[in-house]
């Protein structure tokens, strides 16, 4: 017999339960029991039923869970400010990889072709837009001291960045040969172009590669 938990508010055991079914929702999918949900998360089967009413809503808080920025908001925040600017920009990219391999995996188990459309109210929708942008101005902080370096203002290097991150880490658009951070990072400072006694340096390769081939005032190539 499951012992009796430990009585809880009904968002800590809704908490409770969610951080338990996350992994095994990642392994099992859909697939996977109430039962075993409530023996990881040392409960009985009865007590998920009454703090989500069905599996399909625990599901659904799971993915919203995982989809939530709160952890990543905290990570980007403590990213040492004294590190070199490469080094900060690795490290926050890292952060953003670790949260996006978690997502993918677990819409993947649950064989989810595109995010969920969560249901909430206007107040739930403000919140998820009020983390989004709170998670990408931690990131713009920790370019902000060297913005001077930059082309672009630190909150367009980060979307930028967050789109070559995005594509660099799925799996299938990536084809299966992912990005590390150190290679995101470097491509986004260096561009593609090899360096030399007769190539541009940096700041020219990365506008290569972004923006490709300038042309002239007569508007030839």
């Amino acid at each position: 017999m499951t012992p009796r938990a430990t009585p809880l508010p009904p968002e800590e055991r809704r908490a409770a339960i969610v951080k338990a079914a996350l992994p095994l929702l990642e392994e099992y999918g859909v697939e996977v029991s109430t039962k075993q949900i409530a023996e990881a998360a040392g409960i009985a089967e009865g007590t998920i039923f009454r703090a989500f009413g069905s599996k399909d809503a625990l599901i659904d808080a799971a993915m919203a869970t995982a989809f939530d920025s709160s952890d990543l908001i905290t990570a980007l925040e403590q990213v040492d400010r004294s590190l070199p600017l490469r080094e900060r920009m690795v490290a926050a990219v890292e952060i953003g990889q670790n949260r996006l391999r978690g997502v993918f995996k677990l819409m993947f188990a649950l064989r989810m072709r595109r995010p969920p459309e969560f249901k909430g109210t206007a107040f739930d929708e403000a919140r998820r837009k009020r983390q989004s942008d709170l998670a990408n101005l931690a990131f713009a902080d920790l370019l902000r001291p060297d913005a001077d370096q930059l082309r672009f203002t630190p909150e367009e290097v980060v979307r930028r960045i967050g789109l070559i991150t995005f594509s660099a880490t799925h799996p299938m658009i990536s084809g299966g040969s992912v990005l590390s951070s150190e290679e995101i990072v470097d491509f986004a400072l260096d561009g593609l172009r090899q360096r030399g006694s007769d190539q541009p340096g940096a700041r020219e390769a990365a506008e290569l590669a972004l923006d490709g081939p300038r042309t002239n005032d007569s508007g030839d190539a």
